[in-house]
């Protein structure tokens, strides 16, 4: 049996354990707080069994030697191993971009200057991972112990959680530090907002410019990283959450199979699609980030029992042959009926071509067209609605103590009590058909497929990668990210960073970093150095006056 073989018959026994309600232990548990039950034995963790993560040696840009907050993971790693930077430099580098331009950017909930600049000293006298003193951005509803988690929600405004998620635990015990929490859509519904609907968070290539997606839910650790004030960050993904704001703000997001990385300590939304993972400036970065997550918990039933984690890193370096770049492994690369529409707008079509012609010019890459089943539109569409009823079981006691603590985003959760019994038995069903015609019929015709929305693959838990692929205008802004999705079969993410790192090889789009906001938009004295510990990374009163607000039902139409 072949290892796409085994891959395969693993994703679709995970898929059939968590629609049968399994799933459910990760939900209220997780939410009153109570500690795991085990301890992760395996990912990156002391004691671990798991593959060592080993970040490579890289050659580093001259922007990341003259400026450590542009470095990539890998570029930061490699100048603090050559003694040409410390954990504390750049550390203190990135808070002072924060102290600067957070009252632009609004990309944190909570900052942990303190915390972040003991354990920079820590990690330079003694390095204990391969992250070893790397600083991060974490979406705010990953638990982080001893710092706020509130999910940017009425309901856990005050919530501070006795122990890290297990996503976390993992990066810090790879050495990785929590710079603080990143802004995000209410209870991970849409862009981030205050829960009463005011935007916050701001596309860091437009910061000046509300109008423009930033992406959502996971928008505060797109921005965060965009705009240079965190090495790395991680969101969660549940209706394009992670691919969304990477293609917005230029960065490379990678959003897992359905269990190869634990959402176990993170505040659910859907438990039958919630995922875990990077969002990162390059391929390797992601990988990177991806190795340290990956691997089973016993606090996560849906990460049990599945394929060992590839080689990631390894998948994320691009392979030279006579000088030129060439593919590690041969790939179909599929193009859908859409992807090239006439209702894609015509700046944004001519850069997907160039990003097509860029692929089929790389030796070992093959671009095919591939064809969707005839009841495509609705198996992705009209039946997407049943995750509404999942988000609903969860939050039950709060809507029934008072719909308002579900702020802003409240209208999607009471549509989910109206989904009737027999409505969602249909849509199971259809998932259960959508999952067939993925894998039968797409990927019978392709290794890897573009995607138009993410939606698609996330009803049915399958990876899909975010990048870079040009610039176009968007109003008066000249300058605004466009990217691109590539979905791969069940626990194939190391093709998809295979294509990823062979385009980026050959073009720099992902080296590009927005310029920063204008001095009036700073107001560098709000979060000076000395607050930075206690800075919120909010809006002012008369900020927020002037920002714009969505209103329950946009939210609803938007929501993940």
């Amino acid at each position: 049996m072949s290892a796409r073989d085994v891959n395969r018959r693993a994703f679709l026994a995970g898929t059939a354990t968590v629609a049968a309600g399994v799933g459910t232990s990760l939900g209220l548990p997780a939410l009153l707080g109570t500690e795991p039950q085990a301890q992760a034995t395996t990912g990156y963790a002391p004691g671990s069994k798991a593959q060592p993560v080993k970040v490579p040696t890289v050659a580093v840009r001259q922007a990341a030697v003259d400026d450590p907050t542009e470095a990539t993971i890998a570029e930061a790693v490699t100048l603090i191993r050559r003694g040409r930077l410390t954990s504390v430099d750049l550390t203190h580098a990135l808070l002072d971009r924060i102290g600067t331009y957070e009252p632009a950017y609004l990309a944190f909930n909570a900052i942990d200057a303190d915390g972040a600049t003991a354990a920079a000293r820590a990690q330079d006298r003694r390095r204990s991972g391969p992250l070893g003193g790397i600083p991060l951005c974490i979406k705010d509803n990953y638990y982080t112990a001893g710092l706020p988690t509130t999910a940017n929600s009425f309901i856990f405004e005050k919530f501070v959680p006795p122990y890290d998620a297990t996503s976390v635990a993992r990066l810090k015990a790879a050495g990785g530090i929590v710079l603080g929490k990143g802004q995000m859509g209410p209870l991970a519904t849409t862009r981030a907002t205050t829960p009463n609907g005011t935007v916050t968070t701001v596309n860091a290539w437009t910061p000046t410019d509300l109008s423009v997606d930033p992406g959502g839910s996971s928008t505060g650790p797109g921005c965060a990283v965009a705009g240079r004030m965190a090495t790395s960050s991680i969101g969660t993904q549940t209706g394009g959450s992670i691919v969304l704001p990477s293609n917005a703000q230029n960065l490379t997001g990678l959003k897992p199979t359905m269990g190869r990385t634990s959402i176990y300590g993170v505040i659910p939304l859907s438990y039958t699609r919630d995922h875990s993972g990077p969002l990162a400036r390059n391929a390797l970065d992601a990988a990177v980030m991806l190795a340290v997550m990956a691997g089973p918990d016993p606090n996560d039933v849906r990460t049990l029992g599945l394929p060992e984690p590839a080689d990631y890193i390894t998948s994320a370096l691009p392979v030279y042959r006579g000088g030129k770049v060439v593919m590690r492994r041969k790939v179909r690369i599929g193009v859908p009926p859409d992807y090239l529409a006439a209702s894609v707008p015509a700046d944004v079509r001519t850069l997907r071509r160039s990003f097509l012609d860029a692929m089929a010019n790389i030796p070992g890459a093959t671009v095919v067209d591939v064809t969707y089943p005839d009841d495509w539109d609705l198996l992705t569409g009209v039946f997407n609605n049943v995750r509404l009823s999942e988000r609903t079981e969860e939050m039950l006691p709060f809507l029934q103590q008072d719909p308002k603590l579900l702020g802003v985003s409240s209208l999607s959760w009471l549509q989910g009590l109206f989904l009737s019994g027999d409505e969602w038995v249909t849509g199971q069903r259809a998932k259960t058909r959508l999952v067939r015609e993925v894998l039968d019929g797409v990927f019978g015709q392709c290794d890897v497929v573009l995607q138009t929305g993410p939606t698609q693959f996330d009803q049915i838990g399958l990876p899909e990668l975010a990048l870079p692929i040009g610039f176009h205008a968007v109003g008066a802004n000249p300058m605004v990210p466009v990217g691109t999705i590539i979905g791969g079969r069940p626990y194939e993410e190391d093709l998809l960073l295979e294509v990823a790192a062979a385009y980026q090889a050959v073009t720099d789009w992902h080296d590009r970093r927005p310029a920063d906001p204008p001095a009036a938009a700073a107001h560098s004295a709000a979060v000076s150095p000395q607050s930075r510990a206690t800075a919120a990374g909010r809006a002012t009163p008369e900020q927020r006056a002037s920002l714009s607000r969505l209103t329950a039902a946009e939210v609803a139409a938007r929501t993940a």
